[in-house]
């Protein structure tokens, strides 16, 4: 991933999940740990960032502090694929609203240039009607196309650097490679955490007036999410395709596309036309897509930390592999096309596919907002700014558990 500060300088950094077609062009200034602030937010993602900047949007008197383990992009929210969907991935949940035009409104109050657009998803399935679609892929059967429901596309990078911006500049302050390594829920809570900072290691306590737990699958400890599951998913990333091979394989209207049955295969356009292809997962789960085994020992087995895992080897090269075989045989317009790009990203799944979004049941001082199941692009932003108007006292908590 290249990043480039502020500050006029360059970053090149190797990643053992691959590097995704997008960088984020935002890099905090280092800067010591304070002892003491009002609100401490764990995960500089999508989710993190959002919540920081509506804080002090809310509450300027108010300090605000967003504590990233690695850097800015190096998590979900830097590897998605960038397609912004409506509702969650269990549907349409009481209370939610409109994520899409939220989102809309969110990003234009902050001002960030997301790339957006929004022409709708493709829906495909491999029982669907041979009708007038415009895709006809060979993948496990006939995929074609079932319907179209609202949603697009975002550069998931701009949408990290435009939040980490946002926040910025209304005062809070981002703090990279500061790794929460414990929560002590006390009155009021303390964070210890573990902070490289100009090349030394500091260990360093901090007092909270309350907590965000705004990160991944990394941190299930942390957050207590015992039944939940950790996975890394995959993509990879085309050469540019010309306007004749776009129409040759139905892409030519730019809508992104999902299908409704297994084997799953997602993907959508970049600005460059080359093509974003989705699947798999490490451990690979079989089963139905709306749910997955929540046994003791489903869990206890999961793996914890998905940072040992290296797209360059093992399970998930051979993951990666799969995809691109089926990349290539879903049409002969595909079937030299050079990739340019393969990597990893780390997805939380979630009894009921629901996203978590409540107090810590250890303290009321502590909210968890995580587990989007694959629909977090525009999901996790929205439910941001929510989080912020819940720690203000100035907005209830949803009832989705």
């Amino acid at each position: 991933m290249r990043r480039k500060a502020d500050r006029n300088t360059t970053i090149r950094k190797t990643h053992p999940w691959g590097t995704p077609p997008w960088s984020v062009d935002f890099l905090p200034a280092p800067g010591p740990l304070p002892d003491q602030v009002d609100f401490a937010i764990v995960g500089g993602g999508f989710s993190g960032l959002s919540t920081g900047a509506w804080l002090r949007r809310f509450a300027p008197g108010q300090s605000v502090l967003v504590l990233e383990s690695a850097s800015l992009g190096e998590g979900a929210s830097g590897r998605t694929g960038g397609m912004a969907l409506a509702e969650t991935a269990a549907g349409k949940l009481s209370g939610l609203g409109d994520v899409l035009a939220g989102y809309k409104k969110i990003l234009r109050a902050l001002r960030i240039d997301a790339r957006l657009t929004l022409p709708g998803v493709w829906e495909l399935g491999r029982s669907a009607p041979a009708n007038n679609s415009p895709i006809s892929w060979s993948d496990s059967g006939d995929l074609k196309v079932v319907r179209r429901v609202p949603g697009g596309t975002v550069d998931p990078g701009s949408v990290l650097a435009g939040l980490a911006r946002a926040a910025k500049s209304v005062g809070a302050q981002i703090v990279e490679h500061a790794e929460v390594r414990s929560l002590d829920f006390s009155n009021p809570p303390r964070l210890r955490v573990r902070h490289k900072l100009r090349g030394r290691i500091l260990h360093k306590e901090i007092r909270a007036g309350q907590v965000l737990l705004a990160t991944n699958a990394f941190s299930l400890e942390l957050s207590g999410l015992r039944a939940a599951l950790p996975k890394l998913t995959f993509a990879l990333a085309t050469a540019p395709l010309s306007a004749a091979q776009l129409q040759a394989i139905g892409l030519g209207s730019r809508r992104p596309f999902y299908t409704v049955d297994l084997p799953y295969l997602w993907g959508r356009l970049l600005e460059s036309n080359g093509v974003i292809f989705g699947a798999g997962l490490v451990p690979p789960y079989v089963g139905p897509p709306s749910r997955f085994p929540l046994s003791d020992g489903a869990i206890k087995n999961a793996p914890r930390d998905l940072r040992y895992y290296d797209v360059r080897r093992g399970p998930s090269a051979d993951r990666l592999r799969w995809l691109e075989s089926r990349v290539r045989n879903l049409h002969p317009a595909l079937a030299s096309v050079p990739i340019t790009h393969r990597w990893g990203g780390p997805i939380l799944l979630t009894e009921g596919m629901r996203p978590v979004f409540r107090r810590h049941p250890r303290s009321k001082q502590v909210m968890i907002l995580a587990g989007y199941n694959g629909h977090g692009v525009a999901l996790s932003v929205y439910l941001g700014k929510w989080a912020a108007e819940a720690l203000l006292a100035r907005r209830a908590l949803p009832s989705w558990d």
